[in-house]
């Protein structure tokens, strides 16, 4: 069972999450993949880690933009495992190429 994390914690840890943004209970960030291909891949690659952590996103797919969504739902609020999800999330879009949206296309 993952611990709550309170918004201090919170706050200094998407300091380290650069385009992830906290929304109430949830914190969330756009990549924008070169194509549509990479990312569908970017999501398969998410998926991976996802499963292999129990710890599922919401994903939400237009075109080269995918959204991801992270909250423990079991626990009311965000843990360790959205933060955890979120650095092989960047990180997995970093590798393909894929980028937080520029301020003025959000």
């Amino acid at each position: 069972m993952a611990r709550r994390l309170d918004g201090e914690e919170i706050a200094r840890q998407l300091r380290d999450l650069p385009g992830w943004t906290r929304e109430g209970d949830t914190i969330w960030a756009v990549y924008v993949a070169p194509d549509f291909l990479t990312g569908i891949r970017l999501v398969e690659e998410v998926a991976t880690d996802a499963e292999a952590m129990n710890h599922h996103p919401d994903i939400d797919i237009r075109w080269t933009s995918v959204r991801f969504s992270l909250s423990t739902h079991s626990e009311g609020g965000l843990t360790q495992l959205d933060v955890e999800l979120a650095h092989q999330i960047a990180q997995a879009a970093s590798h393909r190429g894929a980028r937080p949206p520029a301020a003025d296309q959000e």
